[in-house]
């Protein structure tokens, strides 16, 4: 009697090979994740961006994100980020050649803030009306004509990434901006075919998908940033993402996900986690709201220990119910949590702050240190966005790209 062999497990992938990410193959499994650097001129690219991202391309990286890059004047999260139009398409170019001269990929992050946005006179687009304590007024209800404009804004943008010669976009349906504030349950209370029921709440993620998808048909990859959860009360949550997640999966737009969590609208520590800089945050604002800021920072800057690999027990639920490659993010500073990731069968990983404190951390790697990142996850950075993202701990001289932006622009910082 003869028996059938057992079938044989898979070997865990290895995160410092090549990978295909749909049409394109990464050099190896980790993305320089999208991180706001701050320092644009006049809403277009800068020598300063370009510097800061090729250390981090010359440093090993498979890819780094360019970010965040609004698809219309009144998708901007902050003042003078790239607003993605054909008078960014030169500064846009160059960013990707450089990249491409590097040794990595070109990512862009899209998006629309929606009741994230800062900007002085936005409207703060959202789903329904609801109170945004930063500006102190409400949000204004986004009408069909809003929405099937900007569907039509991240086609057009998403066509000059491609045509700028990125190899690839990343569609923000995070962090509260406005696709995430559609699919959360809390801040969607339509009662049309864009509210309600899960379904509902997730076509405008949808559709901006299949928008884009079919403005670049297969010249690059498409991945999604898709919140797990709110990280507050009444907020999307695990089961409800899993199944936007299946329906995004259904469609067939998507390369890959991003998995990520919390709100820069209502709860930002969340995707954070670690130290919470409220003084170093204060110091940026004028006096009087730095000091409502303080007074308030408990209730909207919620402190979260840091642990490694932070939102991996909620991915693992992800893993578990889709096919589609996933990026796990969230805290990662050593290669053995890579390699977990790996095992655990997340096709990529998606580093930030630890890239930010040592942007040659990958070629370490590959050279055989064993060694963790030395991010202390201080947060620090975080504040610094608003003169140019750096590391504190790093020394004047050996900061990529806010060096440069001193030198350029001495009156900003």
């Amino acid at each position: 009697m003869t028996t059938s062999p057992e079938p044989m497990t898979p070997e865990p992938a290895d995160p410092l090979a090549p990978a295909a990410l749909g049409p394109i193959t990464l050099k190896n499994r980790i993305i320089k994740a999208a991180t706001f650097e701050g320092m644009s001129i006049n809403n277009k690219m800068s020598d300063a961006i370009i510097d800061y991202h090729r250390a981090v391309a010359e440093g090993g990286v498979a890819m780094t994100t360019l970010a965040y890059c609004a698809v219309s004047r009144d998708g901007q999260g902050a003042p003078n980020e790239i607003v993605v139009e054909e008078g960014a398409s030169g500064g846009l170019a160059q960013f990707a050649e450089a990249m491409h001269d590097a040794g990595a990929k070109a990512s862009m992050q899209l998006g629309h803030a929606g009741p994230v946005g800062s900007v002085g006179g936005s409207n703060r687009l959202a789903p329904s009306k609801v109170f945004a304590p930063q500006a102190m007024k409400s949000t204004t209800p986004a009408t069909l004509g809003d929405l099937r404009r900007i569907i039509a804004d991240h086609a057009r943008s998403a066509t000059i990434a491609a045509d700028a010669g990125f190899d690839c976009v990343e569609l923000h349906f995070g962090h509260g901006y406005l696709v995430s504030s559609f699919l959360s349950p809390k801040l969607n209370k339509r009662t049309d075919d864009w509210g309600g029921s899960i379904e509902n709440r997730s076509r405008l993620a949808r559709e901006v998908a299949g928008a884009v998808r079919e403005a670049v048909g297969t010249r690059i990859a498409v991945t999604t940033k898709l919140n797990m959860s709110d990280g507050v009360d009444g907020g999307i949550w695990l089961d409800e993402s899993i199944e936007t997640a299946r329906l995004l999966e259904s469609d067939g737009t998507l390369d890959a996900i991003e998995l990520t969590g919390g709100s820069s609208f209502e709860n930002p520590m969340y995707l954070f986690r670690g130290e919470v800089p409220v003084a170093e945050m204060a110091q940026t604002m004028p006096k009087a709201i730095g000091l409502a800021f303080r007074l308030t920072s408990k209730k909207f800057m919620k402190a979260y220990p840091f642990t490694e690999a932070f939102f991996l027990e909620y991915a693992r639920q992800f893993r578990d119910a889709l096919d589609l490659p996933l990026i796990l993010l969230g805290g990662i500073n050593n290669l053995d949590t890579v390699h977990q990731a790996m095992n655990e069968g997340f096709e990529f990983v998606a580093m930030g702050r630890a890239l930010l404190r040592e942007p040659d951390l990958i070629n370490q790697w590959s050279d055989g240190s064993g060694r963790g990142s030395l991010c202390i996850h201080c947060n620090k950075c975080m504040p610094s966005i608003y003169a140019g993202t750096h590391c504190v701990l790093v020394h004047e001289g050996q900061r990529p790209g806010f060096d440069t932006w001193q030198r350029i622009n001495p009156k900003r910082n």
